[in-house]
C-alpha cells in the first residue's frame, strides 16, 4: 500500500510538472500575436467570453490569460467591465484539460506511447533552438502529463481500500458541502485545478469515489483555483485585486448555482451520448456548470463590475499605477504597463507646461512646481520595472519595445530637466511671438499626438526657431533690442527647439513601445 501511495503522489508530481512545462511553452509559442488578438477580441464582455475560452483552451492556463487581461486593464487598453468577460471565458476554457484527461489520458492510457514522445521532445529541446526548442518543451510537458496519469492509475491498484466512497463524506447535503471544501483545500494545496480534476477523474475511474462525490469536489476545485491568484493580488494594485476578487466571486456564484443541481444532473448527463460513462459525464458537468455561471453573470456584468469596484475602491492615483508587480510574469503585459506609464509621465509634463504657458488670465504655475514630486518617483519606478523584466533572447519584437522604452526614459529625464527652467518658460509665455508655438508643443505632449504630427510640429518649430534667431540678431544690429534681450530670446528659442524634439521622439518611441498594431504609424 505504501508503494502504491508513493507512486500515486509521484504521478501527481509528474502531471503538475508536465502541465507547467507545457503551459510555459505554449505561452512562449503564442507570443505577441496571441496578445494582440486577445486585445482586439475582448472589446465587449460577450466577445471576451468567447476569446477567453478559446485562448485558455489553447495555452492551457487560465492564470496566463487572466494576467494578460489584467495588464490590459492596468494600461488602460480595456475597461474593468470588459475584462470580466475574459474571466468568465477562462473558467470555461480551463475545463478542456478535464476533457483531454477523460477522453485520452484515462481511457486510452497512452502513458507507454508517451515515453518515446518524451525522448523525441528531449532531443528537440537539447539540440533545437528557438521555436523548435519550445515545441520540444510543449511535447515534453504533454508526455509527462500522460505518464503521470498512467502512474496514478497503475498505483491505484496498490491502494485498494485506502480510498473508497465509504471513507469519504456521503452524498447528503452536509456530506456534499464537506466534499466541496475538500476540493477547495486540495486545489489550494497543489495550486492547479487541472491537476485536481485529473486526480478526481482517476479516482472516479478506479471506483474510489462515486460520481456525486466527484462532482461535489470539482465544484470546490473551481473555487480553490482562484485562491492563489487572490492571495498573490493582495500585494498588487487595485486592478489586480479587483480582477482576482471578481474571479473568486464568479466562481463562488457558479458553485452556488451548481450545488443544488447535483441530484438532478447525474441522470440527465448519463442519459446523453457524451455522458454515457462517469468520467465523460464529469467532464461534461465541469464544462456545463461553468457555462451556466457565465450565462447568468454575463447580462449582469455592468452591475457586477460596479459591485467589485465598490468593494475595492480606487486609491490615490499615481503616474506609475499601471506597474502592478504581478504583471512582471508576462513580459508582453509588463511592456504594455511600462508604455502606459511612460505616456502618463509625458502627458503630466506636457499638461504642466501647457498651464504654465497659458495666457496670463488662465496661467497656473502650481502644476509645474509640483512636477518633480510626481514625475521623478514614477520615472524611477519605471527604471526599476524595466530592470526587473526578463525577455527571452529570441524575443525580437519585445526587445524592440524594450529599446524604445529605454529611449523614452532618456527623453523623459531630459524633458523633466527642461521643465524646471522656469525663467525660459516665463519668457516664452510673455512673448507674443513665441508663446503660440510653445503652447502647441506643450499641447502635443499633454494630448499624445501621433508620431507623424509630432514630427511635422518639430520641423515647423525648428524652422521657426532658426528664423527668429536670425531676426533677433538683425534687430540687435539695428539697435532695436539690447544684447541682453537677444541672449534671453535665443535661449528661449533653443529651449523650445529642444522640447519640440523631445516631443517628436517621445511620440515616436511611444508608438514603438506600444507594439505592432497599437501605435499610430510614423509618417
Amino acid at each position: 500500500m505504501t508503494g502504491g501511495l508513493l507512486g500515486f503522489l509521484g504521478g501527481i508530481g509528474l502531471f503538475l510538472f508536465g502541465m507547467e512545462t507545457m503551459t510555459g511553452a505554449l505561452r512562449a509559442l503564442a507570443g505577441e500575436g496571441l496578445r494582440r488578438w486577445l486585445l482586439r477580441a475582448t472589446r465587449t464582455p460577450l466577445r471576451g467570453v468567447l476569446t477567453g475560452a478559446g485562448v485558455t483552451g489553447l495555452v492551457q492556463s487560465s492564470t496566463a490569460v487572466t494576467v494578460m487581461t489584467i495588464g490590459f486593464v492596468g494600461s488602460g487598453l480595456l475597461s474593468f467591465g470588459q475584462s470580466l468577460g475574459v474571466l468568465y471565458g477562462a473558467n470555461i476554457g480551463t475545463t478542456t484539460t478535464g476533457w483531454l484527461v477523460a477522453m485520452v489520458g484515462v481511457k486510452l492510457q497512452i502513458g507507454t506511447i508517451a515515453l518515446p514522445a518524451l525522448f523525441v521532445a528531449a532531443l528537440m529541446g537539447v539540440f533545437g533552438e528557438g521555436r523548435l526548442a519550445r515545441w520540444g518543451r510543449m511535447l515534453a510537458g504533454l508526455a509527462l502529463m500522460f505518464i503521470g496519469l498512467d502512474l496514478m492509475q497503475s498505483s491505484m491498484a496498490g491502494m485498494e481500500g485506502l480510498v473508497t466512497p465509504e471513507r469519504l463524506p456521503g452524498e447528503g447535503w452536509v456530506g456534499r458541502f464537506l466534499l466541496v471544501l475538500i476540493g477547495v483545500v486540495l486545489v489550494a494545496v497543489i495550486q492547479s485545478s487541472s491537476a485536481g480534476v485529473a486526480l478526481v477523474l482517476v479516482l472516479l475511474g478506479s471506483g474510489a469515489v462515486s460520481f456525486g462525490q466527484a462532482a461535489a469536489m470539482v465544484i470546490g476545485m473551481n473555487i480553490g483555483t482562484t485562491l492563489t491568484g487572490f492571495l498573490a493580488a493582495l500585494g498588487g494594485g487595485r486592478e489586480m485585486l479587483r480582477a482576482a476578487l471578481a474571479n473568486l466571486l464568479f466562481n463562488i456564484g457558479t458553485a452556488v448555482l451548481a450545488f443544488p443541481l447535483l441530484d438532478l444532473i447525474a441522470p440527465v448527463l448519463h442519459g446523453t451520448a457524451p455522458g454515457a460513462d462517469d468520467m465523460t459525464a464529469l467532464a461534461l458537468f465541469h464544462t456545463g456548470f461553468n457555462m451556466l455561471g457565465t450565462a447568468v453573470f454575463l447580462p449582469l456584468t455592468p452591475a457586477f463590475a460596479r459591485l467589485v469596484i465598490r468593494l475595492v475602491p480606487d486609491r490615490p492615483v499615481t503616474l506609475a499605477r499601471a506597474l502592478e508587480p504581478g504583471l512582471l510574469s508576462d513580459p508582453g503585459t509588463a511592456l504594455d504597463a511600462a508604455a502606459q506609464t511612460a505616456g502618463a509621465i509625458a502627458a503630466e509634463i506636457g499638461g504642466a507646461l501647457e498651464q504654465a504657458l497659458a495666457p496670463r488670465a488662465a496661467r497656473d504655475l502650481r502644476p509645474l512646481g509640483a512636477l518633480p514630486a510626481r514625475v521623478e518617483p514614477a520615472r524611477a519606478a519605471l527604471e526599476r520595472w524595466l530592470s526587473a523584466l526578463h525577455i527571452a533572447p529570441d524575443g525580437e519584437a519585445q526587445m524592440r519595445r524594450m529599446a524604445a522604452l529605454m529611449h523614452l526614459i532618456d527623453h523623459l529625464a531630459r524633458l523633466s530637466a527642461r521643465a524646471g527652467e522656469a525663467d525660459r518658460i516665463a519668457f516664452l509665455a510673455e512673448n507674443p511671438r513665441l508663446a503660440r508655438p510653445a503652447r502647441a508643443v506643450a499641447r502635443a505632449l499633454a494630448r499624445g499626438r501621433d508620431p507623424a504630427r509630432a514630427e511635422r510640429l518639430a520641423d515647423l518649430v525648428q524652422a521657426f526657431a532658426q528664423s527668429h534667431r536670425r531676426s533677433a540678431l538683425l534687430r540687435e544690429h539695428a539697435g532695436l533690442i539690447a544684447p541682453r534681450d537677444v541672449f534671453r530670446e535665443t535661449d528661449a528659442l533653443r529651449w523650445l527647439d529642444r522640447v519640440s524634439e523631445h516631443a517628436d521622439r517621445i511620440s515616436h518611441h511611444l508608438a514603438e513601445a506600444a507594439g505592432p498594431g497599437r501605435g499610430p504609424a510614423r509618417g
